[in-house]
């Protein structure tokens, strides 16, 4: 086989496969993904809880350094 023949092949190959990619369907807003949703609100109160933590932290650090403590 040429080389213009593989080239072709693997074209025509790589569009079949990736045209199901480009197609979607509008997302069901009466039936949202509780999964998905729970992930991401617990992400949310996980790193929030880390952030009120560490700025906990650095505050106590500060005022031991400085003597305000």
């Amino acid at each position: 086989m040429t080389l213009n023949r593989l080239l072709s092949q693997a074209v025509r190959v790589s569009k079949v496969g990736s045209r199901s990619m480009y197609t979607s369907s509008k997302p069901d807003i009466t039936n949202p993904n509780w999964l998905r949703v729970g992930l991401a609100a617990g992400s949310t109160v996980f790193l929030w809880g880390l952030l009120f933590r560490q700025h906990s932290t650095d505050v106590h650090e500060y005022k031991v350094r400085n003597g305000l403590e």
